[in-house]
């Protein structure tokens, strides 16, 4: 009983921690703030689509609330400024997933969360970074969140832009699946966010959001 205490204890440090930090992430300005919470929201959803199994389903919405923690590690001032970024603004931003392996290295329980957050900017075709690794030679994990990351940073107001509708952001994952996007990841997102909209579901099932967003309805739009 003492053992099985002990590891309940250990489990609620350990999603405490995440939480911790994804809110670290979230309160750098108004504009990321919910994001986290939201992309680990539809990566569970399509990992759910995918089959995977319960304790991949919990690694992958954990990195995905880890996602942008290397974004504590840039100067983000300018990061969300309303216009686009200068070559030596964006290469800081490009930054971040390193500087999210390099934060998370140290903690050694947060090891399986590593590769969705440093890999989550690789591509279908190998044009992504930081290592521009290409095809299935990008873990699972972070095709994933590739794909959730993308969506909601679309339906989602930014300093430089706002929201776009959801037709319009579905059609853009749709267009890119094969190239930014794993074809078949992109196809079951597209399936199971439609599913997901059809049953009239809200994000605020998800206890994340509901704490971070009260009233959210997904999609936003």
């Amino acid at each position: 009983i003492e053992n099985a205490r002990l590891y309940e204890d250990l489990q609620a440090t350990f999603k405490q921690t995440i939480r911790g930090l994804a809110s670290a992430i979230d309160k750098m300005d108004r504009y990321t703030a919910g994001h986290s919470a939201r992309v680990a929201a539809y990566a569970q959803i399509l990992a759910i689509k995918l089959g995977l199994s319960d304790g991949e389903i919990e690694i992958v919405r954990q990195s995905a609330l880890m996602h942008d923690i290397g974004k504590i590690g840039c100067c983000v001032m300018n990061l969300n400024k309303p216009g686009k970024l200068t070559q030596e603004e964006y290469e800081i931003f490009k930054q971040h997933p390193e500087h999210g392996r390099d934060i998370l290295q140290p903690i050694e329980f947060l090891h399986p969360l590593i590769p969705g957050v440093h890999l989550h900017h690789e591509r279908w075709d190998g044009l992504g970074y930081p290592l521009g690794l290409k095809g299935n030679d990008v873990p699972l994990i972070a095709r994933i969140i590739a794909v959730a990351d993308t969506y909601d940073a679309m339906t989602s107001d930014r300093a430089y832009r706002k929201a776009m509708a959801h037709d319009i952001a579905i059609t853009e994952i749709d267009r890119c699946g094969g190239s930014q996007f794993d074809p078949e990841l992109a196809h079951g997102f597209l399936e199971s966010i439609d599913v997901f909209r059809e049953e009239g579901r809200s994000l605020e099932e998800f206890p994340d959001v509901r704490e971070t967003q009260s009233g959210l309805m997904a999609p936003r739009r």
